[in-house]
């Protein structure tokens, strides 16, 4: 018996809808990032590029739980002497709203050129309409 490694080219790649309205944050980035990843199916290979497109929606509406929205902290810096910059969930809501579930996945797909790939088949929207209907996207259930 031989170990089965998938190939990029024969993965056939389909897409699905998670509406975020009243989840919690990290559940919603979980099932988005195993999803992206392809953990969700049997062909699944670490090295390759085998999870499917993930349209989020809703993303204003998303919950943390305990006190994380005015407790957490979000640090860059800019590379300038003094210009470390922080932002707690309130004030990113407030700015960017989507920012908030691409930074969970993001932190949940590996840091290499692999995890760009795949970082790349995330959609995050604000409101409940998106605009690719033309992949008839199917709904996914978060539990």
């Amino acid at each position: 018996m031989k170990t089965f490694s998938a190939k990029a080219q024969d993965v056939e790649r389909k897409w699905y809808v998670i509406d975020a309205q009243n989840k919690v944050l990290g559940q919603v980035a979980v099932e988005a990032a195993n999803l992206l990843r392809g953990k969700n199916k049997t062909i699944f290979t670490p090295h390759v590029d085998t999870g499917d497109f993930v349209i989020i929606i809703n993303a204003e509406k998303v919950v943390l739980s305990g006190n994380k929205e005015g407790e957490k902290i979000y640090t860059r810096y800019t590379g300038y002497v003094g210009n470390q910059k922080v932002e707690t969930p309130k004030q990113v809501r407030a700015r960017r709203p989507e920012l908030l579930l691409e930074r969970a996945v993001r932190g949940m797909v590996p840091h290499n050129k692999l995890g760009d790939a795949i970082f790349k088949k995330l959609k995050v929207v604000v409101g409940s309409e998106h605009s690719h209907d033309a992949q008839q996207p199917e709904v996914y259930e978060i539990k």
